[in-house]
């Protein structure tokens, strides 16, 4: 069993940046494929990127690559997810996700822990 919490939202205006943390329980997080999702008021959850368990390896949606970054510190048990340049689509509710398959993961049904969600507005 995993447990994820997510912290760093807030209020941004345009252009500006946020680092997401999603820190995790258990000895095995090493082990875990990890993913940041969104989902934005009235929209359904969407892929934001990934990460394979060494962090080697990552993903992004389109809306985002460029702009965001997904890393991780095994040592620390946590995920990181940095946006620069956010515009007012990016606000959303983001959701850190955890896997025990392997590879770099793009759907919402390839993870097995969720955490509550941190929200992210930006203003224009």
């Amino acid at each position: 069993q995993v447990q994820l919490v997510e912290s760093g939202g807030g209020l941004v205006q345009a252009g500006g940046s946020l680092r997401l943390s999603c820190a995790a329980s258990g000895r095995t997080f090493s082990s875990y494929a990890m993913g940041w999702f969104r989902q934005a008021p009235g929209k359904e959850r969407e892929f934001v990127c990934a990460i394979n368990w060494t962090g080697g390896r990552t993903s992004y949606g389109d809306s985002v690559k460029g702009r965001f970054t997904i890393s991780r510190d095994n040592a620390k048990n946590t995920v990181y997810l940095q946006m620069n340049s956010l515009k007012p689509e990016d606000t959303a509710v983001y959701y850190c996700a955890a896997s025990t398959r392997v590879g770099v993961l793009r759907a919402q049904y390839e993870y097995d822990y969720w955490g509550q969600g941190t929200q992210v507005t930006v203003s224009s």
